[in-house]
C-alpha cells in the first residue's frame, strides 16, 4: 500500500490543477446565465478541497517518480479525472445515471466522441462547452500539460511523458528537457486550435460553435454541439476545413515541429507515415466514391465524393464527425472505413488505433520474413523513415498488435454475450478502441450510445481507456512482476 502513496500525492497535485480547469466552464455558465453553474461550482469546490487535503496528508511521502510509478499515475490520472469530469453531467441532468455520466466523461477525455446525450442543440452552453473542452484536454493528453507544469511543483515528468505519448519514439526527445518538449507540443496545439476556430467562424459557424468544434476537431475528438453533427451546417466549406484540421491532427506533432524548425513543408512528404496515410485515403476515397455513385447512392459523382471524403477522413483518422448516415452504405465500404481507423493515424498524433508506424513495421518485417524463406542467408535491415528498426522493436510491435486485436475479439464477444447483435457489438468495440466514436447498427451515426445497457456502456468505457492508453499501459498494472520490488 505504501508503494502507491507517493503516486497518490502527485495525483493530488494534478487534482488541484484539474479543479482550476473546471473554473473555465464555470465562467462559461456564468456568461450564458444557464442553469449549470451550481454543478460546475460544486464539482470544482469539492475537487480542490479533497485534492489539497490529500496533498497535505501525503506530502511526507513525496519522492522522484520511477518507471512503474509513471504507469500507475497515468492510469489513476485518466480514471480519476474521468470520475471528476463526470460529476457536472451527473449533477446537471436529473435523470442521468452515473454510468452515463462516466461514459460521457471518458468518451470526452479519450477523444472517442461517443455520446449518450440527446438534444445537443438545446443543451446548456456550459455543458456543451465542457464536453468539447474534455476532448481538447484529452487530445494532447492532460499528462503532457502536467509534465510542463510539474517541474514547478518539484516533480520530474520524464516517466509520465513516456507512459502517455503513443508511438515508437518515446525516447527520442526533441528538446533537451522533457518539460520543454511538452511546452512546445502544447504551444503548437494551442495555436492550431486558434487558427481552426477562426477558419470555422469564417466558414459560417457562430463563435460558440466555432470554438467548440475547433476544440473537438484538432483533438480528433468528434463531439459536436448538434445532434446531426457536421451535417447540421450542410456546408461544403465547413466540411473542407474540418477535413483539413482533422488531417493536421492525425499527423505526428513531432513532424509538425520539424516542419516549423526546417521552415519547409517538404518535411511532411519525407515522412513515411504521412505518405502512406494520404495515399491510402486518396485511393480509398476515389474507389468508394465511384462505387457509391455507380450503385446510385448519390445522384452525381461530386455529391458522392463530398460525403465519402468527409466520412473517410473523419472516421478513418478516428475523429468521429459525420455528415451522412454511412451505416446506410454497403457494409463493405463502412467496414473498410473502420479498418482504416485502426491503422491510418500517425504515431505521436491525436489519433487512435495501432498507429501507422506499427502497421508499417509489421508489413515490412512480414515481407522480410518471406524474403528470408527464399534466401535464408540474406541480410536485410528494415527501415522506417531511413532509420533501422531493431529486432526488439519489431517484437514489441507484433506483441502489441496481437494483444490489440485479441482485445477487439474479447470485447466483441462480451458485448454479444450481453445481447447486442454482431455488427453493433463489433463496430462499437472498434469505434471505442480506435477512439473514432460512432459505429454501425444501434450505435451508428444516426443514433448514439444511449440505447446500450449499463453493462455494455461499462465495457465500452473500458475499451475507450484501453485504446487511449494503448493497452499495455493498463494491462501491465495487472501483472504480478509489476508489484514486486
Amino acid at each position: 500500500m505504501y508503494k502507491i502513496i507517493p503516486t497518490i500525492h502527485i495525483l493530488s497535485k494534478l487534482g488541484v490543477l484539474f479543479s482550476i480547469l473546471l473554473l473555465v466552464p464555470t465562467m462559461v455558465s456564468y456568461i450564458y446565465l444557464d442553469d449549470a453553474l451550481r454543478a460546475f461550482g460544486s464539482t470544482a469546490l469539492v475537487t480542490i478541497i479533497s485534492s489539497v487535503a490529500i496533498w497535505l496528508l501525503t506530502r511526507r511521502y513525496q519522492r522522484e517518480l520511477r518507471v512503474r510509478d509513471g504507469f500507475t499515475l497515468v492510469f489513476m490520472l485518466w480514471v480519476g479525472f474521468a470520475v471528476v469530469a463526470a460529476m457536472p453531467f451527473y449533477l446537471y441532468f436529473p435523470q442521468m445515471s452515473y454510468t452515463d455520466a462516466l461514459f460521457e466523461a471518458m468518451s470526452g477525455l479519450t477523444t472517442t466522441g461517443a455520446t449518450v446525450i440527446t438534444s445537443l442543440d438545446t443543451l446548456a452552453p456550459s455543458i456543451n462547452f465542457w464536453r468539447h473542452m474534455l476532448n481538447w484536454l484529452g487530445g494532447m493528453g492532460i499528462i503532457v500539460l502536467a509534465v510542463a507544469i510539474l517541474p514547478m511543483l518539484g516533480v520530474g515528468g520524464t516517466q509520465l511523458f513516456k507512459a502517455e505519448i503513443p508511438g515508437l519514439d518515446k525516447d527520442n526527445k526533441i528538446a533537451p528537457r522533457i518539460s520543454q518538449v511538452a511546452k512546445k507540443l502544447w504551444l503548437t496545439y494551442a495555436i492550431s486550435t486558434v487558427v481552426a476556430c477562426l477558419a470555422l467562424y469564417w466558414a459560417g459557424m457562430s463563435w460558440f460553435d466555432a470554438v467548440c468544434h475547433a476544440l473537438s476537431t484538432i483533438s480528433l475528438g468528434g463531439f459536436s454541439t448538434h445532434d446531426d453533427s457536421i451535417a447540421y451546417f450542410n456546408s461544403p466549406s465547413i466540411e473542407m476545413i474540418v477535413m483539413a484540421i482533422t488531417l493536421f491532427g492525425a499527423i505526428s506533432f513531432v513532424t509538425h515541429l520539424s516542419v516549423v524548425g526546417a521552415r519547409t513543408p517538404q518535411r511532411y512528404w519525407r515522412d513515411e507515415e504521412f505518405r502512406i496515410m494520404v495515399s491510402m485515403l486518396v485511393v480509398s476515397i476515389t474507389a468508394v466514391s465511384v462505387y457509391l455513385w455507380h450503385k446510385q447512392y448519390y445522384p452525381t459523382f461530386e455529391e458522392s465524393l463530398r460525403y465519402t471524403s468527409f466520412n473517410f477522413v473523419s472516421i478513418g483518422l478516428s475523429s468521429g464527425f459525420a455528415n451522412a448516415d454511412f451505416a446506410q452504405w454497403p457494409l463493405i465500404t463502412s467496414l473498410w472505413m473502420f479498418f482504416l481507423a485502426n491503422v491510418l493515424a500517425s504515431s505521436g498524433s491525436m489519433g487512435g488505433g495501432i498507429k501507422n508506424a506499427r502497421a508499417i513495421v509489421l508489413a515490412k518485417f512480414s515481407l522480410r520474413e518471406m524474403l528470408l524463406l527464399l534466401h535464408p542467408n540474406a541480410v536485410r535491415n528494415v527501415k522506417v523513415n531511413g532509420r533501422t528498426i531493431p529486432e526488439r522493436t519489431a517484437l514489441t510491435v507484433m506483441a502489441f498488435i496481437f494483444v490489440y486485436f485479441m482485445t477487439v475479439v474479447l470485447f466483441t464477444f462480451l458485448m454479444m454475450a450481453t445481447g447486442l447483435d454482431f455488427i453493433s457489438a463489433f463496430s462499437a468495440v472498434i469505434a471505442c478502441i480506435t477512439n473514432a466514436g460512432p459505429g454501425l447498427g444501434v450505435v451508428g451515426p444516426a443514433h448514439n450510445y444511449s440505447a446500450l445497457a449499463d453493462v455494455q456502456k461499462w465495457l465500452c468505457t473500458a475499451v475507450m481507456l484501453l485504446g487511449r492508453l494503448e493497452i499495455f499501459t493498463v494491462l501491465i498494472l495487472f501483472t504480478p512482476p509489476y508489484w514486486k520490488k
